[in-house]
């Protein structure tokens, strides 16, 4: 199948982002380039009305470089759009035509109501949202784009001038900031949000945030939490920790900001203001859970181009189900065996569950696991636990959390071999419950693969039968069972000591058939 290669370039108030894509038309596509400067366009802008010439000539100096990078991977087309600072200011119209003079780019200025539009676009790609009602938002130097929704239906769409460099340039003009500036602020915003919005603020169940301010939050956060992911696309965030993380930064002078851990010293500036936003959204909307998305309108930019081209298809409703099984396919597992696995695994989850008030978030866990386990064969068969848990870590899994991927990747790689010890890295950084809840569900997987030893689903079912020290499994089937009971008691071990529980395993049918 041809492979099209598209780039989009996004001109914001503080960054400049571009982004090389490759597609082969099915929708998906993979990230060849992805570059980033914080040019700070709209440094000044508040004060004088017209980009300084300063930020004038780092923008064209990004863009020049930007465009050289994207013309070397021959890409057919470029999309690229300038946002708050180039529609706002005077001489916008001027920039627009020297950055074509000097680089050839053709720049679309899009209005608040595109951004938003963009924004949507990608985040409807990338999280379960049908039948939610949620709020979409992207905070950018200059503004703050809004977008209230159930599902895939708009209900309001707004672009407000609440962007970080901006409020920052208004605000907050002392260091550290003092708090009679932070209450004007805060002041400010809610005014802001009481006269633009006019729709319904209850009901709405969670916030999907975009831009540079929600990707350092996520970072700070995650520092804090001591948790090192490869990405924090997917990242959730509860408002108390939003609250606490605002009052330490506004405590802090710019220095002091500089050196706290998962902040990028060239935001330490403006990121007051743009958590204050960010609280003050939850707030206003009565908003408990906050879900990070890492790609926001440079993606929805690709999204848009896919779609003009016809490269897009209808879309179609996606299920972490389904991405689990698509990722599964791609490593080119057996699907057979990995659904089998999956089925009994269930079954001993049912058995297990209100004991340790499982629920349906730790089921796709395993139900996850189970389906992926095996796809380390993709790369070799010797260690291929090993190598399930690096590819399910990394992989792009709609509808996961990171820490929902590290987890699934450590419950897959349990499933042979070792069980958890003290000396693996990837175990060991998991929180004490984390490593608990992998240790039942790993122990889970890990007999229900022995189940399967033959790889023909000899056993139908398993009957599950549970006291306070002992699980009884009766195993199901029409076949002689031999086998899969050498298996199931080989790879008992994991479950048997995470859960507190003796095992004892029966046949359905005769042992001699």
């Amino acid at each position: 199948m041809k492979q099209t290669r598209l780039a989009a370039i996004d001109i914001g108030t503080n960054s400049i982002r571009s982004i090389v894509i490759e597609t082969s038309g099915n929708g998906k596509y993979r990230i060849l380039d992805d570059e980033k400067v914080l040019a700070r366009l709209g440094e000044g802008l508040h004060q004088t009305g017209a980009i300084a010439p300063a930020a004038w000539e780092r923008a064209i100096e990004a863009l020049t470089r930007q465009k050289k990078i994207i013309d070397g991977y021959k890409v057919s087309a470029i999309d690229a759009v300038a946002t708050s600072a180039v529609r706002k200011a005077s001489n916008g119209a001027e920039l627009v035509r020297a950055i074509k003079k000097s680089t050839g780019l053709e720049i679309e200025v899009v209005s608040g109501e595109e951004e938003a539009e963009l924004a949507a676009l990608s985040a409807q790609h990338n999280f379960e949202l049908e039948g939610v009602r949620h709020l979409i938002f992207d905070i950018g130097g200059g503004s703050l784009e809004l977008i209230s929704a159930l599902g895939t239906h708009t209900e309001e769409m707004l672009s407000l001038e609440l962007g970080a460099v901006f409020l920052t340039e208004s605000f907050l003009k002392s260091d550290p900031v003092l708090g009679t500036e932070h209450q004007k602020l805060r002041k400010h915003i809610r005014k802001s949000l009481k006269t633009a919005y006019t729709g319904e603020r209850t009901g709405m169940q969670c916030l999907v945030g975009s831009g540079g301010t929600v990707t350092a939050i996520a970072a700070m956060v995650a520092a804090a939490r001591k948790e090192k992911f490869d990405s924090l696309h997917g990242y959730e965030l509860l408002r108390s920790e939003i609250v606490h993380l605002l009052a330490m930064l506004a405590r802090k002078s710019d220095k002091e900001r500089r050196a706290v851990p998962g902040l990028n010293p060239e935001r330490s500036d403006i990121i007051v203001a743009g958590v204050t936003v960010v609280d003050e959204l939850m707030d206003f909307f009565q908003v408990n859970h906050l879900k990070v998305n890492e790609r926001g309108i440079r993606e929805g930019l690709i999204l848009r181009g896919l779609r003009r081209r016809n490269l897009l298809p209808e879309k179609k409703l996606r299920s972490w189900r389904d991405s689990a099984l698509e990722f599964a396919h791609s490593c080119h597992i057996d699907e057979g065996h990995a659904e089998h696995v999956a089925r009994l695994s269930l079954q001993l989850f049912k058995a297990l569950a209100p004991r340790y008030g499982w629920g349906p978030k730790e089921m796709r866990l395993l139900d996850a696991a189970a389906i992926m386990h095996d796809v380390g064969y993709f790369i070799s068969y010797s260690s291929h636990h090993k190598h399930s848990y690096h590819l399910i870590r990394h992989a792009d899994l709609f509808g996961f959390t990171p820490r929902e991927r590290e987890l699934m990747a450590n419950i897959a790689r349990y499933h042979r071999k070792s069980v958890p010890k003290k000396k693996h890295e990837e175990f060991t950084r998991l929180s004490p419950d984390d490593q608990l809840l992998v240790a039942r569900l790993g122990g889970i997987l890990r007999l229900c693969d022995g189940l399967d030893r033959r790889r023909n689903a000899v056993v139908h079912g398993v009957d599950c039968a549970l006291t306070q020290d002992t699980l009884e499994l009766t195993l199901n089937g029409e076949e002689e069972m031999s086998v899969e009971l050498y298996g199931a008691k080989a790879k008992s071990d994991l479950l048997q000591e995470a859960c507190k529980v003796r095992l004892v395993l029966h046949c359905g049918v005769s042992e001699s058939q």
